[in-house]
């Protein structure tokens, strides 16, 4: 099926071009630069051309011991770093990648079919979260507890837990990594990073980046790998904490291999957000919001608001204002600036929401009012989904309930704010929730009821890096961002000393 929004070609030769000065990725360990990992290679195919373009080394199981000792090793100089001698190194580490950032947008775009109009913004994201939680890394205070001051003395010490590993997904790039490692750093730890096999190279600059910000080797270590690599190390008896990003299916693989040693886990998972839209928002916004909001990235974003919940008496004119702004998308070449709508990641993700899509339509789930099928002619050799719009969707509807994690929006109708609240509560999901209203007080008090760790009003979440950012229910639990993302590779000690 054709697109119906403008359509940018795409320049096989550019791709192909920069293809060849991407980084041969490595695994990083201590001071070393694996070149063949363990578990073979995988080769790399870029979501635009649909051609392969590298061959990346795969962490085995041995390679992930390796990895964890030498954090282990790394571990204890580390903490012992001077807080304000940690806090520079982390300063060093986000200028540089300030400094790489045009050459990190277009890896982020061979890598992931990121847009460069999402994807260059996204090095700079990672540079403020190295910066925020730099200047974190000398503020970490305990506290004296006042009982029986004439008796005894009693206070509490912020520790750093260890080695973390870092699980992280393909969409987030270099800026998800720097949000998750930084903090861990910032407060004493060392890491192992494990970034998926689609999506290898960001991360591996970060990790070569951090040795040339002067941090220790063994203190960051990378290691591309797939399924068998990140149950090694969720289940490693040396890690002391796991920060990991993915879907729920996996995050329950990894719980259940980390309950042997009883790790924490941080788990931040998708999400199926509902953005509400009562009759006294500005409609033209929440229209042009609804539509290109859930598309950004090709819908490939824990965060999007893929539920439009819209009251019935504005339905028609916000549902025509999202489809109009969808349709006014470039859909196409991902290295182009024009275009707002790239590939998805890999054609199996491609034919997974085709075929939700397809389902949908078979068994009569709502009015399809765009998309469908894939996209042909100048798109047809890459993993191009034209977005789809479907009207009308039963809230216990599959497409409405599980994450498609692609350019599909569902829209539900509703009569009152109970039953907006009540839709938009209806998945097993809480990451986030968007109200648009002009009423301040119904702003709050949805904002209240919403069972989501991160709410929007009249806008897209932006996600500052002083904000906490995780969900609730199927979205996981713990937070990344802000100070609470510190606090989460703190632990606490308690001592006690009576005075006679």
């Amino acid at each position: 099926m054709p697109a119906e929004q403008p359509v940018v070609a795409v320049d096989r030769a550019r791709h192909k071009r920069l293809a060849a000065e991407l980084p041969d990725v490595a695994l990083l360990i201590g001071d070393d630069a694996i070149k063949r990992g363990g578990a073979g290679e995988h080769l790399h195919v870029n979501p635009a051309t649909g051609s392969a373009q590298a061959a990346v080394p795969l962490a085995g199981v041995d390679d992930v011991d390796r990895a964890v000792a030498a954090a282990r090793a790394a571990f204890p100089a580390w903490r012992a770093w001077r807080p304000d001698h940690r806090r520079d190194a982390l300063l060093r580490l986000g200028s540089l990648i300030r400094r790489h950032a045009d050459e990190i947008a277009r890896i982020l775009v061979l890598e992931a079919g990121t847009p460069l109009s999402g994807a260059a913004a996204m090095p700079s994201r990672a540079a403020d979260y190295l910066e925020y939680y730099a200047g974190l890394a000398d503020k970490t205070e305990g506290r004296v507890v006042p009982i029986f001051p004439e008796r005894a003395f009693d206070y509490t010490l912020p520790e750093p837990y260890g080695v973390v590993a870092v699980l992280s997904t393909w969409n987030g790039g270099i800026s998800a990594v720097a949000r998750k490692a930084g903090a861990a750093l910032a407060a004493g730890n060392t890491v192992v990073v494990k970034p998926m096999e689609l999506a290898p190279f960001s991360t591996h600059v970060f990790g070569l980046l951090a040795r040339e910000a002067g941090i220790p080797p063994g203190v960051v270590n990378t290691l591309p790998g797939g399924a068998d690599a990140g149950a090694a190390l969720a289940a490693h008896p040396d890690v002391d904490k796991i920060s990991f990003t993915g879907g729920p299916d996996t995050a329950r693989k990894v719980l259940i291999a980390a309950a042997a040693a009883i790790t924490p886990v941080v788990l931040e998972l998708g999400g199926k957000s509902g953005d509400i839209v009562f009759p006294d928002a500005d409609l033209a916004a929440a229209g042009a919001f609804a539509g290109a909001a859930c598309m950004r990235n090709s819908g490939q974003g824990c965060v999007m608001p893929t539920r439009l919940i819209v009251q019935r008496s504005v339905h028609d004119e916000t549902v025509e204002r999202a489809v109009a702004a969808i349709r006014a998308m470039p859909i196409g070449d991902p290295l182009d600036e024009r275009t707002q709508i790239g590939p998805v990641v890999t054609e199996a993700h491609a034919e997974r929401i085709t075929a939700m899509v397809d389902d949908a339509r078979r068994h009569g789930v709502g009015e399809l009012l765009i998309g469908g099928g894939r996209c042909d002619g100048p798109l047809a050799e890459g993993a191009f989904v034209p977005p789809a719009v479907l009207d009308h969707v039963p809230p216990a509807a599959d497409i409405a309930q599980r994450e498609v994690f692609g350019p599909v929006l569902t829209v539900h109708p509703f009569d009152d704010e109970d039953e907006a609240v009540a839709l938009a509560n209806a998945t097993p999901y809480g990451l986030a929730g968007y109200v648009h209203t002009r009423d301040l007080h119904r702003a709050h008090r949805v904002a209240a009821a919403l069972d989501a760790g991160y709410v929007s009003l009249n806008g897209f979440a932006a996600l500052p890096a002083a904000a906490p950012f995780g969900g609730f229910g199927g979205s996981g639990y713990g937070k990344e961002g802000g100070r609470a993302g510190l606090e989460e590779f703190v632990r606490t000690k308690n001592v006690y000393l009576p005075l006679g």
